[in-house]
């Protein structure tokens, strides 16, 4: 699979300069998101959601690459590794418990009727 230059640039990147990278887009679309608040505020609805929807975007889109292209740098270091283990195991836990909750809320809805 042929990587584009920027990928390969950022993949050589040592881990807490590629934790910075992953921090750029998020303090500036977070801010973002606040400022749509404000710009609806005035009025200005369709401004106020084009901006929120773009920021959304950016979030999800980028920070997400960006996220999959550094990941493997800071797995590397030992805190980030605890921590993403703890989310891993954290979302495990709650995906179980959701899914329980899905099956006994369908049987007492089937019990009803």
């Amino acid at each position: 699979m042929k990587r584009s230059l920027l990928r390969r640039q950022i993949e050589r990147l040592r881990p807490y300069p590629a934790l910075l990278i992953l921090a750029v887009p998020l303090a500036v679309v977070e801010p973002l998101k606040l400022a749509t608040i404000f710009i609806a505020g005035e009025g200005h609805w369709i401004t106020g959601g084009l901006v929120l929807l773009f920021a959304y975007a950016v979030s999800l889109f980028v920070t997400h690459w960006l996220f999959r292209v550094v990941k493997p740098k800071l797995l590397t270091l030992p805190w980030f590794a605890r921590s993403w283990a703890w989310f891993i195991a954290a979302r495990k836990k709650a995906w179980r418990w959701l899914s329980k909750r899905a099956v006994t809320l369908a049987a007492a809805r089937v019990s009803k009727k």
